[in-house]
């Protein structure tokens, strides 16, 4: 395709992060591999034969997360602003109804169970808020309220939402995604202090109110026990050094709860060892410095934002997985973006992956139109 053939799919193609482009269809070709790895694990155990019916069901996710990712990367300001607002109404609307009709899992209501595939609304909060939070913070008339108040009062109705499931672990993400907004807009030092003061207060009270979170942290600091889960883990990293034990020899796998989801990346460690995991590490880096760099460099504010935040939040969410795989975290049912089993934590990525693609990409705004989500709290401006 020629650079000068500014046409459908060639115009896409020059002006399109490749490079990140590359690592997302890496990560997700290895999340299929590691499907395969895992599900006979998922669907049976040490002493009873397996299926593959989790990598089969993965296969047809990826590619409608391949479709999604590739649509979402083409869309202009206007329909990325106006898809994010629609897909966190809709997300609010999905974590409501799963609070109230959806399964419940070991106490807490996050997913909708539609049959074939189970949805988790709250999966796709993350890239919407930070698409709209980045929309009202770029934008360049003054409001009646401050802009950073105005952000997280978007955040409001989700917060409420996931404390009541509860998601303590979506949660922090969401407020940390919030503050990231803030700190790449231009907040004073003495406001990240506030912001970082709140955040461990948040914490603190999330311990004393929470049982499963009082559980968990004490489990961490405990010196006995790393708990259940996260001692697998380890012996599986152990048992595959650095070459791992191969495809389909793992056997700490059919004891680890959640080794297809959660704990994807120990699966990963006893088959393949820590060279795939050095792999999935340098990939994830690559990805998320790539789209910093790149925001950095946008010259209108919405882009380098949004871009941003939707590298903090893969970011922040691939880093908490495999932090709690190899104990440097307190154990949190959280997935290893575009590679542990699951629809909505896949279609959700694609959704963020498209739309820092889309806001990244280097083109001309000249003659594209925009929209103004937040006209309305605009100052009056006097006649």
């Amino acid at each position: 395709m020629s650079r000068a053939d500014r046409r459908g799919a060639a115009d896409w193609w020059w002006t399109v992060d490749r490079t990140a482009l590359v690592a997302m269809l890496a990560l997700i070709a290895i999340g299929l591999m590691l499907a395969f790895a895992a599900s006979p694990a998922a669907t049976g155990g040490p002493m009873t034969e397996g299926d593959f019916r989790y990598a089969a069901k993965q296969i047809a996710f990826a590619g409608l997360a391949v479709v999604i990712l590739g649509a979402t990367s083409v869309l202009p300001f206007r329909t990325i602003k106006l898809s994010a607002a629609l897909i966190y109404a809709a997300a609010i609307a999905g974590c409501m109804v799963a609070l109230f009709a959806g399964n419940e899992v070991l106490g807490a209501r996050r997913w909708i169970d539609f049959g074939w595939v189970t949805l988790q609304p709250s999966e796709f909060l993350k890239p919407s808020f930070a698409v709209l939070a980045a929309a009202a913070l770029a934008d360049n008339e003054k409001m009646i309220l401050p802009k950073e108040v105005v952000a997280f009062i978007l955040a409001t109705p989700a917060l409420l939402i996931l404390v009541l499931q509860p998601d303590v672990g979506q949660t922090g993400l969401l407020l940390a995604l919030w503050g990231a907004l803030l700190f790449f807009n231009g907040v004073s030092l003495a406001a990240v202090g506030i912001l970082a003061g709140s955040s461990a207060g948040l914490g603190f009270l999330a311990y004393l109110l929470f049982p499963h979170v009082h559980h968990r942290i004490n489990q961490f600091f405990d010196p006995q026990s790393a708990g259940y889960q996260t001692e697998l883990a380890l012996k599986a990293f152990a048992h595959g050094g650095f070459a791992g034990v191969g495809p389909g020899a793992g056997t700490v796998k059919y004891h680890l709860p959640d080794a297809h989801s959660d704990f994807i990346f120990a699966v990963a460690g006893e088959e393949f060892g820590i060279a795939l995991c050095g792999i999935i590490v340098l990939l994830f880096c690559v990805l998320c410095i790539r789209l910093l760099l790149r925001s950095a460099r946008m010259a209108d504010a919405f882009s380098g934002l949004a871009g941003a935040a939707l590298a903090i939040a893969i970011a922040l969410q691939s880093f908490i997985n495999m932090g709690v795989a190899v104990s440097l975290l307190p154990t949190k049912g959280m997935t290893l973006p575009f590679i542990s089993y699951g629809g909505s934590s896949l279609f959700a990525v694609a959704l963020t992956m498209g739309f820092a693609l889309a806001v990244t990409r280097q083109r001309s705004k000249i003659g594209e139109r925009d929209v103004e989500l937040f006209a309305f709290l605009r100052e009056a401006r006097a006649a």
